[in-house]
């Protein structure tokens, strides 16, 4: 073998590594990207809505609470933090509707007694 063919025989490993390379780098892009869309179609089953969990938070407590104790309560039991203008507003508009939610005080809610029933 001469030197020509060794580097060509070099070379051509070299280009098979990378193709090697290429291959697993695609599949695992191509893996996550399922992965992703998977996900996004997961259903809400099971999920709470931010409502869903200030009621929880408010029928665990079995009493009023200032907006700041609901979002540390929804925090520390279900992992999410609340922005508290948003859920203020949500939960004023709740207790407009008289759905589900009244307010005792100011930025204090609990839940509305016919929905313990």
């Amino acid at each position: 073998m001469d030197k020509s063919e060794n580097i060509q025989e070099i070379k051509d490993e070299i280009l098979d590594a990378m193709e090697i390379s290429l291959e697993a780098q695609l599949k695992a892009i191509q893996k996550l990207r399922r992965k992703n869309r998977e996900e996004k179609k997961t259903p809400r089953k099971g999920r709470m809505s931010q409502l869903d969990m200030v009621y929880d938070i408010l029928l665990r407590a079995g009493s009023p609470l200032h907006i700041m104790e609901i979002i540390k309560r929804v925090e520390m039991f279900h992992g999410v933090r609340l922005e508290r203008e948003s859920i203020v507003s949500a939960l004023s508009k709740e207790v407009k509707k008289r759905k589900r939610f009244i307010r005792t005080d100011k930025n204090t809610f609990d839940i509305l007694q016919d929905e313990e029933d």
